[in-house]
C-alpha cells in the first residue's frame, strides 16, 4: 500500500497513473504461446532470430512492456536503452498528433536541398538546446551508426583541409579518388579502443571491437586499436591498481600514435564513456582527461560516442560531463534515448567548405527532431536527470548488498552514475540463465559483453521500480 501511495505522488505516477505496480504474468512462460506463434510467422519474411518476444506496444505503458500474450514486464532494457520517457508517454503522443508532426511525416524533406522553414527552430528548441558544453552546431543523421560515420567523414575532411590549406583539389587527387587510390583516397585512420562498439556500417564496423560476430566476413579498414582499462571492483579497494592500469593504457595509446603510424595519420579517436556493448566497461575521469590531453598534443580529433550513454541515464545529460574536461571533445555523437541521431560540434571547420560532401537524401528527419524536442522539454521540466541520479544512488547500495550475499553476482559498477549500472556473472551460461529467469519473473533485462548484465531503464524509473527490481533479482539468485 505504501508503495502504491508513493507512486501516486511521483513524477511517473502523475504521467502514468494507470501504470501497474508490479508485473502481470498471464502465460506460463515468457515468451508465451501467442508470441511464439507470431514470431514464427514473422520469421518467414524477416530475420527475427534475435527476438526476445513479440511486443504489443499499444498495451505497453510507462516502465512496463507488454507481449502479445498480455504479459506486462517491468522493462529495464527499454529497446536497448532507447526509451527515455516510458511507453505511450502522453506528451509524446500529443506531439505525434500535432500538425507540425503530420507535415514533417507526409512531406518528409530532403533536408540538405529543401530544408523545412521550421527546422532551425526545431533544432534550437530541442537538440541544440541540449547540446553538450562547448558545442554549438549539429549535423543530424539517421541512426547511431550513421552519426558515427558522418563524424568520421567530418574528421577526415577537416584534417585534409588543414593540410591542403587554401589550395583546391589537384588533378591527381581527382583522378585517383575515382579508383579508390591515394592521394585522392585518404590514408588517414580512426583509432578506436579494445571492446568498443560504434555501429555496424562499414566505417563504424571497422572501429567496433566488441564481438567477432559483428565483423566476420565484412571487409574492414586497417585502423588502429588501443587498449581500454580493465578496472577492478570495488573501485575503493583497488585505487592504486586501477590508476596504474589507466596509466598503462594511456602510455600505450600515445606509443601507438608516435610509433605505429605516420605523423598526423590518425585523424581522430572515438571512445565511449562506458563501453556498453563490449560489457559496460568503465574508466575514470583521469583516463579520459589523459586521452584529451594526448589528442590535443598530437592534433588528433576526439569523438565521444554518446549513442547509448547520452540523454540523462548517467545522472548527467551527457555522460562525458562526469569527466570535467579542461577542453571539450571535438565531436559528440548521439542517438537512442533522443529518438534522433547526429553529432554535435563547435569548430565551423568540421563542416566542409564545399556542398554535397556531408550529404544524403534525408540528412536526419524533422519528425525525429520534433520528438527529441519534446523529450528534452520533458526531461528539463521534470528534472529527470537529477532524479535519475538520485534513483541510481538509491539503487546501487541495494545491489551492492546482493553482490555481497551472492557469489555469482560480482563486479558491480556504475556507482554515482545514475541508473547506468552493470554487473558480471562468472560464466556466459550463468548470465544467460539469469536473463531468462528474470523474464519468467516479469522483468525484461538485457546483457552485454560475454558475462555482463546491464540496466537501461527509462528516466521515469523510480525508487518503487528499483525496489521491485531488487526483490526480483534476489528471488532469482536464491534458486
Amino acid at each position: 500500500m505504501l508503495r502504491r501511495i508513493a507512486r501516486a505522488y511521483s513524477t511517473c505516477g502523475k504521467v502514468f497513473p494507470q501504470e501497474p505496480v508490479k508485473p502481470q504474468l498471464i502465460s506460463s512462460s515468457v515468451p508465451g504461446p501467442l508470441s511464439v506463434e507470431a514470431n514464427n510467422q514473422l520469421g518467414t519474411i524477416f530475420d527475427n532470430r534475435a527476438a526476445y518476444f513479440v511486443t504489443d506496444y499499444e498495451n505497453s505503458l510507462g516502465n512496463y512492456i507488454s507481449d502479445v500474450d498480455g504479459n506486462l514486464l517491468l522493462d529495464v532494457y527499454c529497446q536497448i536503452s532507447s526509451i527515455a520517457l516510458g511507453y505511450n508517454n502522453p506528451s509524446l503522443k500529443k506531439t505525434a498528433q500535432s500538425k507540425e508532426m503530420i507535415d514533417s511525416l507526409i512531406n518528409r524533406p530532403a533536408l540538405a536541398c529543401f530544408p523545412s522553414k521550421n527546422y532551425a527552430q526545431i533544432l534550437n528548441e530541442g537538440i541544440l538546446a541540449a547540446a553538450p558544453p562547448g558545442m554549438s552546431k549539429v549535423w543530424t543523421a539517421l541512426s547511431g551508426s550513421c552519426a558515427n560515420e558522418t563524424a568520421y567523414k567530418a574528421a577526415f575532411m577537416y584534417q585534409a583541409a588543414k593540410e591542403r590549406g587554401l589550395l583546391d583539389f589537384n588533378h591527381e587527387e581527382l583522378e585517383s579518388v575515382m579508383q579508390n587510390k591515394f592521394p585522392g583516397s585518404s590514408k588517414k585512420v580512426i583509432l578506436s579502443f579494445e571492446n568498443g562498439f560504434h555501429g555496424r556500417l562499414f566505417g563504424s564496423l571497422s572501429t567496433t571491437r566488441s564481438k567477432p560476430i559483428h565483423k566476420l566476413d565484412i571487409p574492414a579498414f586497417n585502423w588502429p586499436m588501443a587498449p581500454f582499462p580493465k578496472l577492478k571492483y570495488p573501485l575503493n579497494e583497488f585505487t592504486q591498481e586501477n590508476l596504474q592500469e589507466e596509466d598503462r593504457c594511456l602510455q600505450e595509446f600515445e606509443r601507438i600514435i608516435k610509433n605505429d603510424w605516420e605523423p598526423h595519420q590518425i585523424a581522430a579517436i572515438i571512445v565511449e564513456p562506458v563501453q556498453s556493448e563490449g560489457g559496460d566497461n568503465h574508466a575514470s575521469a583521469h583516463f579520459f582527461q589523459g586521452l584529451r590531453d594526448i589528442t590535443l598534443k598530437h592534433d588528433i580529433l576526439m569523438i565521444v560516442d554518446e549513442v547509448q550513454t547520452g540523454v540523462g541515464a548517467s545522472g548527467k545529460f551527457w555522460a562525458h560531463e562526469h569527466w570535467n574536461l579542461t577542453n571539450p571533445p571535438d565531436m559528440v555523437t548521439f542517438s537512442k534515448k533522443f529518438q534522433a541521431a547526429g553529432f554535435y560540434f563547435s569548430d565551423e571547420n568540421l563542416q566542409p567548405n564545399q556542398p554535397f560532401r556531408q550529404f544524403n537524401t534525408w540528412c536526419g528527419d524533422p519528425s525525429k527532431a520534433i520528438i527529441a524536442r519534446t523529450i528534452y522539454n520533458e526531461i528539463t521540466q521534470n528534472d529527470l536527470v537529477n532524479k535519475t541520479a538520485q534513483v541510481g544512488n538509491y539503487l546501487f547500495p541495494k545491489l551492492a548488498k546482493l553482490s555481497e550475499s551472492y557469489g555469482s553476482f560480482f563486479n558491480l559498477r556504475g556507482e554515482n552514475f545514475g541508473t547506468f549500472i552493470a554487473w558480471d556473472f562468472k560464466h556466459a551460461d550463468d548470465r544467460n540463465k539469469f536473463l531468462f529467469k528474470m523474464r519468467q519473473q516479469g522483468v525484461n533485462i538485457g546483457g552485454c559483453g560475454d558475462v555482463s548484465v546491464r540496466l537501461r531503464p527509462t528516466l521515469l524509473f523510480e525508487e518503487s521500480h528499483a525496489d521491485l527490481l531488487v526483490d526480483t533479482i534476489e528471488a532469482v539468485l536464491k534458486y
